[in-house]
């Protein structure tokens, strides 16, 4: 059984975080936390997956280097400034991490080290390596808010899960944060994700477990079709749970592996529903397929079109965009197979049976599409397998914030 509690990346034991205004960004609000520190008590298996975007930020390629013995005490995480595309960004990712290591009393390569914000432009490294021994000091087992609200950039909530299960005999917790609202695409879209545990699991069956969630999840989410080159998500498990080791792809491994990935599943609905000027969270489900593959690339091709989103934003209900969307995504499927409804907590309303439109009561399918969230389920009736894809609609206001983000 899963329970949902409190604590956030702090809820697991051994494990502290903070977050302080440091001015990353000239003219930034002194109320705005920039800068960001999560630390463990002891080394933790380390695992993280990145950005396919073959433009990744020097951040990706330190943490890289530094996980690549699979091992990590903890993570310094910036917002304000992507330290991507500009002079000395490899250098300054690094400074990132050995100032780090100078005001908590470990190694350099002991921490992974992630940036969010505008890319191209030159990190204010003197403001982040002044303001480290403050965050440091800050470091408390209830830091995780703090934390969660430093990495923000144009997100309008945090984003913070803590969990706690049994595990051979154990009570084991995993918590996480993680930002993300606006260039978001399958494939690690900009989105940071840190998840800490107690549990005791080899680096290698923490990865392993890591890969297969994260291609469920966060890959499965598109706000707007940018792939950013930032993308980061960590995991760090200390062991300090004291369940036995997880080494094998056992009964523990597959517990541990779905509480994983309930705290992904989580986060990865709270950023597409915190799209850049989204006003709702859109799902596809898409059931009756032929492989899973097939049905994960029809729902991100309905999620991800431009005109099903400013439908969903219009509350109207154009079915016929969903299944043009499905045409172009390339996947197999039989077109005057597929039945498709939209339903919300106002209802259902079914639009579409064996390819073919059918007569609706517009009045019910507008209240059913103006719900905060809104699912578009399309069953293509040729197989048992399925996926879940989830994004946002499209506003005016994702237009507003992205033409002049930069100035």
């Amino acid at each position: 059984m899963i329970k949902e509690i409190s604590g956030g990346v702090c809820a697991a034991q051994g494990f502290k975080a903070a977050g302080v205004h440091c001015g990353v960004k000239a003219g930034s609000s002194p109320d705005k936390n920039d800068l960001a520190l999560i630390l463990s008590a002891k080394e933790c298996a380390a695992a993280g997956v990145y950005t396919l975007n073959r433009v990744k930020a020097a951040p990706i390629y330190v943490t890289m280097d530094h996980l690549e013995d699979g091992a990590a005490w903890g993570v310094v995480v910036n917002s304000g400034n992507a330290n991507a595309c500009c002079p000395g960004s490899h250098e300054n990712a690094e400074a990132m991490c050995a100032a780090a290591a100078a005001a908590t009393g470990r190694e350099a390569g002991d921490f992974a080290v992630c940036s969010t914000g505008v890319i191209g432009q030159t990190i204010n490294i003197q403001a982040i390596e002044a303001g480290m021994p403050a965050v440091a000091a800050a470091l408390s087992a209830d830091g995780s808010d703090g934390a969660a609200r430093a990495i923000m950039t144009t997100d309008t909530v945090k984003k913070e899960i803590a969990v706690s299960f049994g595990l051979g005999g154990k009570e084991v917790k995993i918590g996480a944060i993680a930002k993300g609202s606006g260039m978001i695409h399958p494939n690690m879209g900009t989105m940071l994700c840190f998840i800490t545990t107690d549990c005791a699991i080899t680096h290698e069956m923490l990865e392993d477990a890591l890969r297969e969630v994260a291609g469920k999840t966060f890959n499965r989410v598109t706000v707007d079709g940018d792939t950013s080159t930032n993308d980061t998500c960590v995991v760090l498990a200390n062991g300090m749970a004291g369940n036995p080791l997880i080494e094998w792809k056992d009964e523990d491994y597959e517990a541990f592996k779905g509480v994983l990935d309930h705290v992904c599943r989580h986060l990865a609905r709270a950023i597409a529903g915190d799209g850049e000027g989204a006003s709702k969270l859109v799902t596809c489900k898409m059931t009756g397929a032929r492989s899973e593959e097939s049905a994960e690339r029809l729902a991100k091709a309905v999620v991800g079109s431009a005109l099903v989103k400013a439908a969903m934003f219009g509350a109207d209900a154009n079915w016929g965009r969903v299944l043009c969307a499905m045409g172009y995504s390339k996947a197999p499927f039989r077109p005057e197979h597929v039945d498709i409804a939209f339903a919300s907590a106002a209802g259902t309303v079914a639009v579409c049976r064996q390819g073919d439109g059918l007569p609706f009561d517009e009045a019910l399918a507008k209240r059913v599409l103006s719900e905060k969230e809104v699912v578009i389920a399309v069953d293509l009736h040729e197989g048992g397998e399925q996926a879940e894809c989830w994004g946002c609609d499209l506003t005016y206001d994702y237009v507003k914030i992205n033409g002049d983000y930069r100035t």
